[in-house]
């Protein structure tokens, strides 16, 4: 396991909880960021069995989900360049196939979330413009952070809503979900991370954006260092995993260079008020709760996001201070 006891109690959780396939993904890349390199190809193994035939990764008994699966591709990528079976590249490139040919999308492009009906949420921004720019598809990938950013972001505010309709042309949950927006800032923080050569002037368009939400997001944090569900309503229950997901971002620019130094701290308190909540299983507690995301409670997405904030927290800690 690691040196950190919470952080061998919070994977020990992780592990034992039952995983769609964006979680199983999302798992990957905590794993891989904790130096876990042969518990990732195991993830890998599993996302691969699962493989749906039209390309989707880690497909559950038939999930909706039209892009979730693809956020297991970079875990099936490591386990390509670490192993020399073909069907890792195989796999992949089925699911690289599925993204940019055959999945559901609007007349632009940008990719619906779901297989029944055509709505875009900003999840879709982490479970596939990471995949997409580790690919070298970085114009693919900045393409639909253009797509969902025209349809959900709220140019005044800087927050993006949580759902839009294509069919209607409107919002279909107008919202300010916290967990919504921490998908967008980790996404993009991990797609710049992963693809470190975008064209010229596009890194920094899409680390400014990111910076941008996180900013917008912190004007609403609680007293508590956490944030409403909803970010701009009160009524909704204080929520643990924005504060991660936003942790996540703020250090992966710290140690990228996108941010400045003065960001480490503000990553390292949001992190530190999210783990007064993991409790003595290790489990992240009150925060949007699998499997409906309804209300408060747990999900394998809330307990991955602390280990990749702890892992962003090494990188950017050794960028500012690198050991001698």
């Amino acid at each position: 396991m690691t040196r950190d006891t919470t952080t061998d109690r919070v994977l020990t959780a992780l592990l034992a909880m039952q995983r769609q396939s964006w979680e199983q993904g999302v798992t990957g890349h905590a794993l891989l960021d904790l130096g876990r390199d042969e518990l990732a190809v195991l993830v890998a193994d599993a996302a691969v069995t699962r493989q749906h035939p039209d390309g989707r990764l880690g497909d559950v008994s038939g999930e909706a989900g039209a892009v979730n699966g693809a956020a297991c591709g970079e875990a099936v990528r490591h386990a390509a360049s670490t192993d020399g079976d073909p069907r890792w590249s195989a796999a992949l490139a089925a699911q690289l196939d599925w993204l940019v040919a055959r999945a559901p999308r609007a007349a632009d492009g940008t990719l619906f979330h779901l297989l029944d009906n055509r709505q875009v949420w900003p999840d879709t921004v982490y479970m596939v413009v990471p995949l997409l720019a580790l690919l070298g598809r970085t114009d693919v990938a900045a393409a639909q952070v253009v797509g969902h950013r025209r349809r959900l972001y709220d140019e005044r505010i800087g927050l993006y809503a949580a759902r839009w309709d294509e069919d209607r042309g409107e919002l279909d949950r107008a919202e300010f979900w916290g967990t919504g927006n921490g998908w967008v800032v980790a996404g993009i923080a991990r797609a710049l991370r992963l693809a470190p050569a975008w064209p010229a002037g596009l890194r920094d368009e899409l680390a400014g954006h990111a910076r941008t939400v996180l900013d917008a997001c912190l004007a609403h944090r609680a007293d508590d260092g956490l944030f409403h569900d909803v970010l701009d309503d009160p009524g909704t229950f204080r929520e643990a995993n924005t504060a991660q997901m936003l942790a996540y971002a703020a250090l992966t620019g710290v140690a990228d260079g996108w941010l400045p130094a003065t960001w480490l701290a503000v990553g390292a308190d949001l992190l530190a008020a999210a783990g007064r909540r993991i409790d003595r299983y290790g489990r992240v507690t009150g925060v949007s709760g699998a499997p409906d995301f309804a209300g408060p409670g747990t999900s394998p997405e809330a307990q991955a996001f602390h280990l990749l904030g702890q892992a962003a927290l090494v990188r950017a800690r050794a960028a500012i201070s690198p050991a001698r």
